[in-house]
């Protein structure tokens, strides 16, 4: 009968993980043999996913090791929020609780998010619908809102949750938000200082008390990433100055009781101006002493200047890297003569090793391909590790233009002391631009254009651009592509096809052509031939016919009608070369840029030459003036005794040129007194680009002041100095997210009766 009872009596173990050791001691079982396991209490979990996480099989033998074991396991899937054992002969009964899965997850009140983003960030950390609901989750949930508000410098922000249970075991999860206003710094203060004033050394921040322009710039936000950032612009301008032993003493920061004013205060210690007395090298330097010696930009008898030792260090470093040593170790110890504020440096090197490159590693890159990428590398797998071509193969890579960040780093290869694997991480960024527009002016009327860019087209890196404009008096449909690996080489190709119509104005009549048009259709394929890193030679031809049709054509059109007849055609053959050393394409602020291209019509019925050269150059002055120089010249001429073909003219005058005269006004007219341009060209800009007040250090609204000179002149006239025309004036120019946009206001101050005057000018493109 004792044996029956046994037999027959219910054991538990502990259901509750934090009592299981107490549990376990009043609940033991003597091992057996495990003939069948049931569940019991689920509703959606699977009940693979219980037998999976449990240590035993029917026909294993059950301890209470295992019992234990089996309730972490089960406790540490996060689906239950409570488990136990019960033990029924030899049957083992798993009773499970699950937790409420969220079916939905709402904000209120939140308007400085986005809500899709704040679920995707709550996704982040798995609070999201049809997942497991966790209390402690949701705690986190809502102090990652307060923390993503702070750093909005919303500090008064208040986050409350609220779990609602629907039927089947579900809950609603909404976060209530009272956002309140954002906290504006109200003071900085810098405490210590000798040497400078405060309000030089508060200048050189991008933080400050606000502006006429702080709702653009959010200046006057707190955020501790750009309190640090602005505090190592100060460490470096004193460390730049002289300064060794500049250090940061504290930062305070001080929010008001009602959460909406904040007061920030450094406290610093300069210390002495030293001045470098001599430098030496130290160690191994490859028998190669001179060369190093060259690449040291420390200067003695000169203030001490941490940006030369950085940059001596680096040079160092980087050279050795050229002979392949990715580990050498260069250190610069300084000998300080604190009594003489003097200051001695030994450079220290040591080349380590040389070294392969295993394997390049790229990622981020989840829509360009990977060959996009690999085949601006000029390092390469299984050779010597190259320094040069590795800070090549970066800065290629970013001129892509598709990618905002690029980083590579070299990380040793465990176990070979002479590999290393590159790897390159990059973030993606929009390639693509859709236009849509409507236009009405006394012309055109109502026009529509349409225009798509993809520079990075199914990320192939391939361009393909598309521009239509359906203007009564202008149309327009251009289709481009360009694929810069055509050939594994790195020759590009560039294929063009477009047609255009025009009625131009008729200044005599004063109305647009109703009476006649132009309409010129073609297509060119180019191929660029790449000679270094920087420079490429351009080659290509053409295909183009001009129709002009209608009556009472202006003078210029007669003529060209009687040379050439109303429909002709042209072959032009082109041939170029550019080297580009900016540092940006799209908003370059150091480097050079230089261009020369030339058109040959060599068969058809116009033939003719024409010539362009352009020459850019920028120099930073410091880190917020910029000094950008243009300069252009063209030149044409009509061969075999045909004069030039009026339609391959250049024009002079508006934004691009010569800024406060109307657009392609300047240079000679016909009898009619319409403005045709000439083959003969000279355009000379000078800009000095400075901060917008207001603005801080912001560099995507620039405020600009500038100088034009410039004019055309016709086939059979000389290149005239007294003849050109000159302006100045000052202007806005923003990145924003159509591009740059420039507004100049101009006033000409070498003007002549007769030019057509045009002070307030806009643009969106680039700067020249």
């Amino acid at each position: 009968m004792q044996k029956q009872i046994k037999r027959f009596k219910l054991r538990s173990v502990s259901a509750m993980v934090a009592s299981f050791l107490i549990a376990q001691a009043a609940w033991a079982v003597d091992p057996f043999t495990v003939r069948d396991i049931r569940v019991e209490g689920l509703q959606r979990v699977e009940p693979g996913t219980i037998f999976a996480s449990l240590p035993f099989r029917v026909g294993d033998t059950y301890s209470d090791d295992k019992g234990s074991s089996a309730i972490r396991t089960l406790f540490g899937l996060g689906l239950f929020k409570d488990v136990r054992l019960e033990v029924s002969g030899d049957v083992l009964v798993v009773i499970v609780e699950e937790r409420p899965t969220v079916a939905d997850v709402d904000f209120v009140g939140a308007k400085e998010f986005d809500k899709e983003a704040l679920k995707k960030a709550l996704r982040d950390i798995g609070l999201a619908d049809g997942r497991p609901f966790d209390k402690a989750l949701a705690d986190r949930a809502e102090q990652e809102l307060k923390r993503q508000y702070i750093n909005r410098s919303l500090y008064g922000a208040e986050v409350l949750t609220t779990v609602t249970p629907i039927e089947r075991n579900r809950v609603n999860v909404t976060f209530s938000v009272i956002e309140g206003d954002i906290a504006k710094i109200k003071e900085i203060r810098i405490v210590g200082n000798k040497a400078f004033s405060e309000s030089t050394l508060r200048g050189l921040f991008d933080l400050n008390t606000g502006g006429w322009l702080s709702w653009y710039t959010k200046s006057d936000q707190y955020s501790r990433a750009k309190l640090n950032a602005d505090i190592e612009t100060l460490r470096s301008y004193y460390l730049t100055r002289g300064y060794l032993e500049f250090k940061v003493d504290s930062t305070q920061v001080a929010i008001s009781p009602n959460k909406q004013d904040i007061s920030v205060t450094l406290n610093i210690t300069e210390g002495e101006r030293f001045t470098v007395s001599g430098v030496k090298l130290e160690g191994n330097f490859l028998e190669r002493e001179e060369e190093f010696k060259s690449l040291v930009v420390i200067k003695p008898g000169a203030a001490y200047n941490a940006d030369q030792v950085a940059q001596t260090v680096k040079a160092f470093t980087e050279y050795y890297g050229s002979f392949g040593f990715a580990f050498a170790k260069v250190e610069a110890k300084p000998e300080i003569d604190r009594a003489n504020s003097r200051v001695a440096f030994v450079l220290q090197g040591d080349p380590s090793r040389r070294a392969y490159v295993r394997r390049i590693n790229i990622s981020g890159n989840n829509r360009t391909r990977d060959e996009v990428v690999r085949r601006e590398f000029r390092q390469f797998e299984a050779s010597w590790y190259d320094g040069d071509k590795i800070r090549l193969s970066r800065d290629r890579v970013d001129r892509l233009g598709y990618f905002t960040e690029v980083n590579i780093d070299s990380q040793e290869v465990p176990g070979t002391p002479d590999q290393v694997d590159l790897n390159l991480a990059v973030v993606e960024k929009p390639t693509g631009n859709l236009q849509l527009g409507a236009g009405y002016s006394s012309a055109d009327k109502v026009s529509l254009s349409f225009g798509f860019k993809q520079e990075n087209a199914f990320g192939t890196g391939n361009y393909l651009g598309l521009e239509v404009n359906t203007g009564k008096y202008n149309r327009q449909l251009v289709v481009s592509t360009v694929d810069p690996y055509f050939t594994a080489d790195g020759i590009s190709r560039t294929i063009d096809l477009y047609t255009r119509t025009s009625r131009p104005y008729d200044s005599q009549n004063g109305i647009f052509g109703s009476n006649y048009a132009l309409k010129t259709t073609g297509a060119s394929i180019r191929f660029g031939v790449p000679f270094s890193e920087v420079d490429t030679v351009y080659f290509g031809v053409g295909v183009e016919q001009i129709n002009i049709s209608g009556t009472n054509l202006p003078g210029v059109y007669r003529q060209y009608v009687k040379d050439f007849g109303a429909k002709s055609n042209t072959f032009p053959l082109t041939l170029g070369w550019s080297r580009d050393e900016r540092d940006s394409a799209l908003v370059p602020t150091t480097g050079r840029f230089q261009r020369v291209y030339g058109d040959w019509g060599v068969l058809g019925d116009a033939r003719f030459l024409r010539g362009n050269y352009q020459f850019q150059q920028y120099v930073p002055l410091n880190k917020q003036f910029t000094v950008a120089m243009n300069t252009e010249l063209g030149w044409g001429k009509g061969l075999n005794g045909q004069p030039f073909p009026v339609f391959k003219n250049s024009y002079s005058g508006g934004l691009g040129s010569v800024r406060g005269f109307e657009p392609g006004s300047l240079g000679p007219r016909d009898a009619d007194g319409n403005s045709i341009g000439g083959p003969k060209k000279i355009t000379l800009n000078a800009e000095l680009l400075a901060p917008f007040p207001g603005a801080g250090n912001d560099r995507t609204l620039r405020l600009f002041g500038f100088v034009d000179v410039g004019n055309v002149f016709g086939e059979k006239e000389k290149y005239n100095l007294r003849e050109l025309r000159a302006s100045t004036g000052i202007g806005v120019s923003w990145i924003s997210p159509l591009g740059p946009l420039r507004l100049a206001f101009a006033h000409p101050v070498k003007k002549k009766p007769g030019d057509k005057l045009q002070r307030l000018q806009f643009q969106i493109g680039t700067s020249f």
